[in-house]
């Protein structure tokens, strides 16, 4: 089974008949509300809605494959009372938990041609650029874990690679070979990366900052290593002790080193929306450093909105700017939830072409020289709206869910995971029924 074959563990939840119970836990529920007509619970025109408890005939196909789920929470049986409350479904019509008529759009005639070719069109517009499968790089044991304040456990780390590999995720970077002296959290790098080495199945990338953390990311086993510049130039002096120009001067000789050995690079740029020093980052500084790690030979490029204050309005134009000097194809989004726009932001990076994207594992993460920044994008996050959209991943999201508890439980505090803290309400709640 891969990824959400079986979405939001109600598998293991009591079987609803009627939408009155399913409302008792489910405030995605839709209503004939004045708010709903425009982008919030539903979209207007018909053209769909974002609660699970709604679908529209023609797009019955594609939402019975997208969400499988469906039979777990509708007895659609003669006499249900679910039954009951809901309409006729002609080709025009919706389905929201109550009965929707024209009367609510007064203004719209749902039994026009015209009007099926413009939800057409909307929806060809909506769906053109996305990939059908998604590759998420998971960064948790690195980037996750390095800003923790207390030293966890290797025996933890390399249990949390494991359980990681084990969900399908095809790359989990799986440490840093930087300085302790700067990184105290990660000062184990060789003996994790030891000990996971044998694993099947994933990719395990370490972050190497220059030669000498090269070397010896080699020779405890590494098979992949990434390098990480800034397009900021505050950011790299206050981050990595060099200028921009330093730091892509280091990274040519470990691209060197690397290709010499048949090992591949991976490329980061962080800051590529806004600095906590400098304020926001011009696009053609974001471009010129992927293009000089492309130039040198890194396999892929992520562009890492550091600080997470980045939203679509600003994503879209940075991509713009990039992809016209790195082809799509070698670029990933990497981005912070300090504002809660990191889906938003990956949709809109989906749209326009990528097909990579990085996250965390619990939503793990920070920059101890990124003062405000938050964790990365929780990866069990990531893998639920992906699903929702159709969109492969062949990561079993309830692994995923349990790597997630296991890390959280850890270190003691609720998971950084809206899709997992959900998860435990709506199974606590069903409990009650």
């Amino acid at each position: 089974m891969s990824s959400l074959q079986e979405p939001l563990g109600l598998d293991k939840l009591p079987s609803m008949s009627t939408i009155d119970r399913i409302q008792r836990f489910s405030s995605g529920t839709c209503r004939p509300s004045a708010d709903d007509i425009g982008m919030g619970n539903c979209w207007i025109e018909g053209r769909g809605c974002s609660s699970s408890n709604c679908y529209e005939e023609g797009y019955e196909g594609h939402t019975r494959g997208t969400f499988s789920w469906r039979r777990h929470t509708r007895d659609l049986s003669q006499g249900d009372s679910f039954n009951r409350r809901t309409m006729s479904l002609g080709r025009n019509h919706m389905m929201c938990g109550t009965v929707w008529d024209s009367r609510y759009f007064p203004d719209h005639q749902y039994n026009s041609k015209s009007k099926d070719k413009e939800m057409q069109d909307l929806t060809n517009k909506f769906w053109k650029g996305i990939p059908k499968f998604v590759k998420i790089v998971e960064v948790g044991p690195r980037d996750g874990l390095q800003n923790e304040k207390n030293i966890v456990p290797t025996d933890v780390k390399i249990e949390l690679i494991r359980r990681l590999v084990s969900s399908g995720l095809p790359v989990v970077e799986a440490t840093s070979f930087v300085s302790p002296k700067w990184v105290p959290q990660l000062a184990d790098a060789r003996d994790v990366m030891k000990a996971v080495q044998s694993l099947e199945g994933s990719r395990l990338p370490v972050l190497t900052p220059n030669l000498k953390g090269f070397e010896a990311a080699v020779a405890a086993g590494a098979k992949e290593v990434a390098v990480f510049a800034s397009a900021s130039e505050s950011f790299s002096k206050s981050n990595i002790n060099c200028s921009i120009e330093e730091s892509l001067a280091r990274y040519r000789a470990v691209t060197h080193a690397a290709k010499g050995l048949g090992i591949p690079v991976r490329g980061y740029v962080s800051c590529v929306i806004g600095c906590p020093v400098e304020g926001a980052i011009p696009p053609p500084k974001v471009a010129y450093v992927a293009k000089q790690l492309y130039d040198m030979g890194c396999f892929e490029i992520s562009l890492a909105d550091t600080i997470g204050v980045g939203t679509p309005g600003t994503v879209i134009p940075m991509l713009e700017v990039v992809m016209a000097a790195v082809p799509v194809e070698k670029l990933a989004v990497h981005f912070h939830d300090t504002y809660g726009q990191s889906l938003p932001n990956i949709l809109v990076s989906l749209q326009m072409g990528i097909s990579t994207v990085d996250s965390s594992i619990a939503g793990l993460g920070g920059c101890p020289y990124a003062k405000g920044a938050s964790g990365n994008v929780a990866t069990e996050d990531v893998v639920y709206m992906l699903n929702g959209l159709g969109v492969q991943t062949n990561v079993d999201l309830h692994k995923l869910l349990s790597a997630g508890d296991f890390i959280s439980n850890h270190l003691g505090r609720p998971s950084g995971s809206k899709t997992a803290v959900a998860l435990s309400r709506v199974t606590a709640d069903a409990s009650k029924i």
